[in-house]
């Protein structure tokens, strides 16, 4: 009977031990957030592709985001997000954007206040555009740098890009 039990034990360290192995090799995939960039301040934005202008902007293997009109008033960071996609992603969802304020306290949309939208799970054809649409963030701080980290769905182990937005 103790046989039993200790065999028990191990299959399920052993499951333990290889789901953290797991996490911890698709954590390593991930673009780090904090990397210094140019003058020593906390970047990953992704250098402007051909076709991801105007910045602030993203491009994930032919899938771009585009935001505007970033604006704050007092805990809301509103802004507009347009999607072009040519690639094999297929949709584009509310779940894939959080804002992450110089707090390192990472926010998801939200829809109360007025102006502030979100969408339900959009497929795309290749080459389509989404948006624009306003979306809003409620943040622990408004100070820079304010980044929009933005996970697009490529596969189980694919993409996360972080976009620093300035003069929010």
């Amino acid at each position: 009977m103790n046989h039993r039990w200790l065999a028990y034990g191990g299959i399920g360290a052993g499951l333990v031990v290889a789901a953290i192995v797991a996490v911890l090799a698709y954590q390593s995939l991930l673009v780090p957030f904090g990397t210094k960039g140019n003058g020593g301040s906390a970047s990953t934005t992704p250098a402007p592709a051909a076709g991801c202008s105007p910045s602030p902007c993203a491009d994930v293997q032919g899938y771009l985001l585009l935001i505007s009109n970033v604006q704050t008033s007092g805990d809301l960071v509103s802004m507009q997000v347009t999607f072009r996609n040519s690639s094999d992603s297929t949709h584009a969802s509310p779940q894939d954007l959080s804002l992450i304020d110089s707090s390192r306290h990472s926010s998801t949309l939200v829809t109360g206040p007025p102006g502030c939208s979100t969408w339900d799970h959009h497929e795309f054809n290749n080459g389509q555009v989404f948006g624009p649409i306003n979306i809003c963030f409620r943040v622990s701080t408004t100070a820079p740098p304010l980044t929009l980290r933005w996970s697009p769905d490529f596969g189980f182990f694919c993409c996360q890009t972080d976009i620093v937005i300035s003069g929010a």
